[in-house]
């Protein structure tokens, strides 16, 4: 990093997961079957849209409380999926900023005697997976005019 640091880059990462029941099934999916299709549930709001939403944001104050540099959360596309966003970092803080996230969400989860599981695929069938999606920008990139740069660091 110390090569570029004057170009200040920024790191973020959206991380996904999924609540699941001791048994290992999503937390609110009926036992025997499963909830309607993808589609409502995104960025839902309401009790029959998402499910843990006091497990998301005691993680979310835990982390605020920890000084970790988090900046978001919303549900995902699967009932029982969340999303939480790390950042933005500059330098490579970002990895650290991460892994203590991760530590704090499945100590919340303890908490709540549910499971968060970090399983890139953990229902099969037609249900999303859960991921993580890194963000990058430098200084030029985030300026006036920035977007000729991120176009230019594409092609590199």
């Amino acid at each position: 990093m110390e090569k570029a640091k004057d170009a200040h880059p920024w790191f973020g990462i959206e991380q996904e997961y999924t609540l699941l029941d001791i048994d290992g099934h999503p937390l609110g999916w009926p036992k025997n079957g499963f909830p309607g299709p993808q589609g409502p549930y995104y960025c839902g709001v309401g009790a029959d849209k998402v499910n843990g939403r006091d497990i998301v944001e005691c993680h979310y104050r835990a982390c605020l409380f920890a000084g970790i540099e988090i900046s978001g959360t919303n549900a995902e596309v699967m009932p029982a999926q969340w999303e939480y966003q790390i950042g933005p970092c500059e330098g490579i803080s970002m990895g650290d900023e991460l892994w203590a996230s991760r530590f704090m969400l499945h100590r919340t989860a303890e908490d709540f005697g549910v499971v968060a599981s970090l399983d890139p695929k953990p229902m099969e069938g037609d249900w999303n997976g859960a991921g993580a999606h890194c963000n990058f920008s430098t200084a030029e990139m985030r300026a006036e005019g920035g977007l000729k740069y991120v176009h230019g660091n594409i092609v590199q």
